[in-house]
């Protein structure tokens, strides 16, 4: 399994996902249909699945088109998400296949939206699994809460995104990862990991390069939202429960004038 990652918009990323042996892929969230159907050319892939996370135009606003450039593709989306040009409808626990050696589970990980759906990508024993997050689980972050409470976000987060493989590789849907840290920090100011992850994604940032993937271990040391079941975190924000301190963490940030 590669996975390559392709900037959209102003601050979005679409993904390939190509199985090795067939060629075939899988377009994450491709917004910007025409640049994912020349990169997926110029590596020789075959698209042949569209997996979009969630409704919001800047996600599933390119399937329309990748429908009409690439006829027969499939386009899988959250059952209660009402994506747009969706042919393949998934709730959480629904398989399917890419390609000789990749499986797909649908996760459901409401909140952001209502049927917002996480795919967690599987291939050969001896590669990392990868998780596409799309806008619920951001490095060092997550989306804001639209359509959901604290306690979905804290099931999508915690419960279910947080139970998967430390190793498992985690590809958002956008580039937020300096801001997120730098305001990670104002919850954890000692926290001496999330100050070194600070420093290297600056680093990447500078020389136009991504933060992405991250991993759900590196999450789980780095990401506020993710650390809510620590006593002292929920102390740091006046908070006797994980779900009171999500939803805490949230309004912080949501109020924060930092960038």
């Amino acid at each position: 399994m590669k996975i390559y990652h392709i900037p959209c918009l102003e601050d979005n990323y679409a993904y390939l996902i190509v199985d090795e042996s067939t060629k075939e892929a899988a377009a994450v969230d491709p917004v910007e249909p025409k640049k994912i159907i020349e990169s997926a050319k110029e590596i020789g892939a075959e698209l042949r699945l569209v997996l979009t996370t969630h409704h919001h135009w800047d996600h599933a606003g390119g399937n329309e088109e990748i429908k009409r450039l690439v006829p027969g593709i499939k386009v899988f989306g959250g059952t209660i998400d009402n994506v747009k040009g969706c042919t393949n409808k998934v709730e959480n626990g629904d398989k399917f296949t890419l390609g000789a050696d990749i499986n797909i589970l649908s996760l459901h990980t409401p909140c952001h939206t209502k049927g917002h759906i996480s795919y967690y990508v599987t291939s050969k024993e001896e590669e990392d699994p990868a998780v596409f997050t799309g806008d619920t689980l951001f490095i060092a972050g997550c989306g804001k809460f639209f359509e959901g409470t604290a306690d979905q976000m804290y099931q999508s987060l915690c419960v279910t995104l947080g139970s998967l493989p430390k190793p498992t590789r985690v590809y958002c849907g956008h580039e937020y990862t300096v801001s997120n840290l730098r305001f990670a920090l104002t919850v954890e100011p000692e926290n001496e990991k999330m100050k070194q992850k600070l420093s290297w994604a600056q680093l990447q940032r500078q020389a136009n390069l991504p933060t992405i993937p991250s991993t759900i271990g590196e999450e789980l040391e780095t990401n506020p939202f993710m650390r809510v079941d620590l006593p002292e975190i929920q102390a740091k924000v006046g908070c006797r429960s994980p779900v009171e301190a999500i939803k805490e963490i949230r309004r912080l940030k949501d109020n924060w004038r930092g960038r």
